[in-house]
């Protein structure tokens, strides 16, 4: 009955992946537009993921050596992923889809992961801490996936195409969950080492690749307003770390 409950509780989180279904109702011209804002958006999202949620829950499971050290290797090691995803898909001059839109998928598909394991384990101790958990994850993971989203789209992807892999890459949670359930102690021991490994990646997408784009824009107006979706994105990730704690 526990691992019903875990299942099915997963795969409602991994539905929220999909909320960028409303984009595809809105014209294409009109989403060039919007995209712009998307992008501060994400970063800010990401930004606030790593540094209110992922780094904070991994300092209260290990040493901060441990931590910063993971943090630090999670840097590198998507810095040596996109140097070598963009020397093999983007050698040549007409690449259409960018090397981080594949690391932010590799960091998304480790964030849900870890969040399976969250869910399986609240389940395990009671339906009712379970469903609170559940809950706390699928609200803020709204602002997080709408700002994936908006990354997959910016960096290439079709708007199908990112609601398919943003989804496919949901789906670990289900994996997560079920690690979790069955292995208990070995899982939870490898989330903490790979939250900070993933507020890493999350860290190096947005400062390396998302923000630069808006310091490329020329017009002051679109740039501010960039930035205030930027801010928007750490605001609700703060929101999310203050009125729900998972």
């Amino acid at each position: 009955m526990v691992l019903l409950w875990i299942l099915a509780s997963t795969f409602l989180v991994s539905l929220i992946s999909l909320v960028g279904i409303f984009t595809l109702a809105i014209r294409e011209n009109l989403l060039h537009k919007i995209l712009f804002g998307l992008i501060g958006f994400s970063a800010g999202a990401l930004v606030g993921s790593a540094f209110l949620h992922l780094l904070p829950e991994a300092l209260e499971k290990l040493n901060s050596s441990s931590v910063f050290y993971s943090l630090i290797l999670g840097i590198i090691i998507f810095f040596l992923m996109e140097r070598y995803m963009h020397w093999r898909h983007c050698h040549d001059k007409d690449c259409h889809i960018h090397a981080f839109t594949y690391l932010n998928l590799f960091g998304e598909a480790f964030h849900n992961f870890i969040d399976g394991i969250a869910i399986a384990a609240s389940f395990v101790i009671s339906i009712k801490l379970g469903m609170i958990t559940t809950l706390a994850i699928i609200l803020h993971e709204i602002p997080k996936e709408l700002g994936n989203f908006g990354v997959l789209i910016f960096g290439g992807f079709s708007r199908k195409k990112a609601l398919f892999y943003n989804f496919v890459c949901a789906l670990m949670a289900i994996v997560g969950a079920l690690a979790g359930y069955f292995i208990s102690d070995l899982m939870v021991n490898f989330a903490q080492f790979i939250m900070p490994l993933t507020a890493g990646g999350f860290i190096y997408i947005a400062m390396s690749d998302l923000i630069p784009e808006v310091h490329k824009e020329k017009d002051q107006q679109r740039a501010t307003l960039a930035f205030a979706a930027f801010l928007l994105g750490i605001i609700l990730m703060a929101a999310a770390k203050k009125f729900l704690p998972c």
